[in-house]
């Protein structure tokens, strides 16, 4: 099953994150499919690059990691 879930990138004491599409048994910091856009908790800068991708894998039975979606509903983006 494919997951849209978050992969940590940054170095030491700086996060960031970015919002990944991977399979749910690897690890979300290697062998993701594609990249979606990106979280920078530091300044709270959450960014989708293209909405209507995620709405076209919403619809082939694709799930939101519990965390994105929390994300995706505190910025009010519409999916």
């Amino acid at each position: 099953m494919l997951k849209i879930r978050l992969a940590r990138a940054g170095k030491r004491n700086m996060p960031f994150f970015r919002i990944v599409l991977t399979e749910h048994t690897k690890a979300s910091q290697h062998g993701y499919k594609e990249v979606l856009g990106f979280y920078n908790p530091l300044t709270k800068e959450f960014k989708i690059k293209d909405v209507e991708k995620i709405k076209k894998y919403l619809s082939n039975w694709v799930q939101f990691s519990p965390r994105v979606e929390k994300l995706i509903k505190v910025n009010n983006i519409s999916i």
